[in-house]
């Protein structure tokens, strides 16, 4: 089964957008978001109602793709890309990301279905956009926080963006969250095509490769809340991939280092 996309009519391509954003798509990855899907596309067009949604739905057993094909009926600012079937978040937001390139907006967001990520606080991202490539919805810069998480939770998130910092040497306090706007020409230069993480790890990737391109990285505080309805999709394999994958990245950004090093010092003696 390929991908389909229900829309009530073609996006407005003669939108203005947001003042020195442009045109903005809001990309939200379901599966089996039945109750949430409708408070949160409510939501976000309250919040911003110049911004296009598109629901990026695995193939839902619970119909949340229908319910989804409900809302874009009603509202040309709704879309919907069906999927066949659960291939992941890293890669229903790759599907987003090549949407939003042929269909010409000049910024993505990413934000989850469940309502951790409040809508009410996208404004303040797209400000920090109209100066910045990417902005990170922050929980771990000052003003920041996180609401009803467990303790273990919120020492592995800690732990891991610690961890990251150490090993990337990246100066971005949470590089794992997943509420961030890019604007097009990050996705376009740091091939996102080549990305083949999952979780935690696709949304340290595509930091870590923004900010080695030199992009403008800044961060905005946010109030995370954990889901009320529905059931969580992190799991142990995603935590380890991440921690796995990271070292690799460290390990090989530090030899690469090493070695322009060596090679400097050689020139140098000669």
């Amino acid at each position: 089964m390929s991908e389909r996309t229900s829309r009530s009519q073609a996006p407005d391509s003669e939108a203005v957008g947001y003042p020195g954003v442009g045109r903005v798509l809001v990309v939200i990855p379901t599966y089996n978001e039945a109750d949430n899907v409708r408070g949160i596309v409510e939501r976000v067009r309250r919040a911003v109602p110049g911004a296009d949604l598109l629901i990026a739905d695995d193939n839902s057993p619970d119909g949340t793709g229908a319910i989804a094909d409900e809302l874009a009926a009603r509202d040309r600012h709704v879309h919907v890309l069906h999927r066949p079937g659960k291939q992941g978040l890293g890669a229903a937001y790759l599907a987003g990301f090549s949407w939003a390139r042929e269909q010409e907006y000049d910024a993505v967001v990413e934000m989850d279905a469940d309502g951790s990520h409040a809508p009410e606080q996208l404004p303040e991202l797209l400000a920090a956009a109209r100066e910045a490539d990417l902005v990170l919805g922050s929980r771990w810069v000052h003003g920041g926080q996180v609401v009803n998480w467990p303790v273990h939770r919120l020492v592995l998130s800690r732990g891991a963006n610690l961890y990251t910092r150490l090993a990337l040497g990246m100066p971005i306090k949470d590089a794992t969250g997943g509420y961030r706007v890019y604007r097009m020409a990050v996705l376009d230069k740091v091939d996102v095509d080549s990305v083949s993480s999952q979780g935690y790890c696709f949304q340290v990737d595509l930091a870590w490769r923004a900010y080695r391109n030199g992009f403008r990285v800044v961060e905005v505080p946010i109030t995370f809340a954990d889901r009320e309805r529905g059931t969580s999709k992190m799991s142990s394999s995603i935590v380890r991939e991440a921690l796995w994958r990271v070292t690799v990245w460290g390990t090989r950004a530090r030899l690469g280092a090493l070695r322009r090093a060596v090679r400097g010092g050689r020139n140098d003696d000669r």
